[in-house]
């Protein structure tokens, strides 16, 4: 019977402080600043599919196994996505943010956390029909070399037509859906052109800097799974990259609200956290 139980939740945590450490000091990821609940979440789920007795082992098998940290990467990379994801958000940039682009000679967006790219093409297909696409370039950047491979390729399971197909309906679009893909027996991969307007580039938001001077920021539901100190440095980051006038687009379930910066922008549509950048520091 253990007599404190208090002791070994302390000792887990302190576990799982030094299994993050290692993979900083061995890797360069940090993931020392993602939110506690998250991590710890993620670390017990990998620890149960492995066959060692404590997150100590687990701490030297990832430093002497580089394909156990690969399994790693995937627990901690934030993929939850898919097309036209909260068809609302999509309505809001046709109506909102569309008429702000279309006054740029030439469009920069960055979407930063891009997972396996869903939510990349589905402002791709957004652009073409609004007439921007064209005049513009994406950059969709992820730490995840897997699931940056994964957008890349631009194919996606049969599994998620219909769901995908729904969504764009929802959101506002004006073809079909399908008319921006070609089909086979188990997937569905989006036009070239579409992917011609997206370069994939691996980059950090924990360790790396500024990635481009651009005219929207997107980045969707990845600070939530950050504590206070490094959602403030990431919104630092992409308030540098912003020019002045442009956009800052995140998920439902974030704000700037407790930002050193929520002054710096305005609510463009306040429920689907869109905001407008108003001016430089000197920092």
């Amino acid at each position: 019977m253990i007599s404190n139980p208090d002791s070994v939740y302390e000792n887990l945590d302190i576990e799982i402080k030094l299994f993050l450490e290692a993979i900083y000091l061995k890797y360069g990821y940090d993931f020392r600043n993602y939110s506690k609940a998250h991590l710890k979440r993620r670390v017990l789920h990998r620890l149960n599919l492995t066959d060692v007795e404590s997150i100590s082992e687990m701490q030297y098998k990832v430093l002497h196994d580089p394909d156990f940290m690969k399994e790693v990467m995937k627990d901690f990379s934030i993929n939850v996505t898919e097309m036209f994801r909260d068809p609302p958000f999509y309505q809001a940039l046709r109506n909102e943010v569309v008429p702000i682009l279309r006054t740029y000679p030439f469009i920069k967006i960055w979407h930063a956390g891009c997972s396996t790219g869903e939510e990349v093409y589905s402002m791709a297909i957004l652009l073409d029909e609004e007439g921007l696409l064209d005049r513009t370039q994406i950059y969709a950047t992820d730490y995840n070399q897997l699931v940056l491979e994964q957008a890349r390729q631009a194919s996606y399971s049969l599994d998620h037509e219909k769901e995908f197909e729904m969504n764009y309906v929802k959101s506002g679009g004006k073809k079909a859906l399908s008319d921006y893909y070609s089909r086979s027996e188990e997937e569905f991969r989006f036009a070239d052109y579409l992917r011609r307007k997206v370069v994939f580039s691996d980059h950090n938001l924990v360790l790396d800097n500024v990635f481009a001077e651009v005219h929207m920021v997107i980045c969707r539901n990845v600070l939530i799974y950050f504590n206070r100190e490094l959602q403030s440095r990431v919104i630092k980051l992409f308030h540098e990259s912003i020019i002045t006038g442009g956009i800052l687009a995140l998920g439902n379930k974030e704000t700037l609200d407790y930002s050193s910066f929520a002054d710096a922008f305005e609510p463009l549509n306040k429920k689907q956290k869109i905001y407008l950048k108003k001016y430089s520091y000197n920092y």
